[in-house]
């Protein structure tokens, strides 16, 4: 049987032409495959967010969205402040 080689472009454009319903399944099934990887990687994250409050004397529970979004932009760039 021959095989069909597409760029991803042209993939993107035959799952467009599906109806609705089927592109829903498809994200699906798709999202059902990488989700053992993406939660056990998001529980990590979630718990070095945490360790790393603690380890500057901060609740990560009790911080608001806002709180842990500026907590995390200065823990990625914190290195810089060393370098500078």
């Amino acid at each position: 049987m021959p095989t069909l080689e597409l760029n991803d472009e042209q993939v993107l454009d035959l799952v467009r032409q599906l109806p609705q319903r089927r592109q829903e399944e498809l994200l699906r099934s798709l999202l059902s495959e990488q989700w053992g990887a993406w939660h056990q990687l998001s529980g990590e994250g979630q718990e070095a967010a945490r360790k790393a409050a603690a380890d500057r004397g901060l609740r990560w529970e009790d911080m608001t969205d806002e709180q842990r979004l500026e907590f995390i932009d200065e823990l990625v760039h914190e290195d810089r402040a060393c370098r500078g």
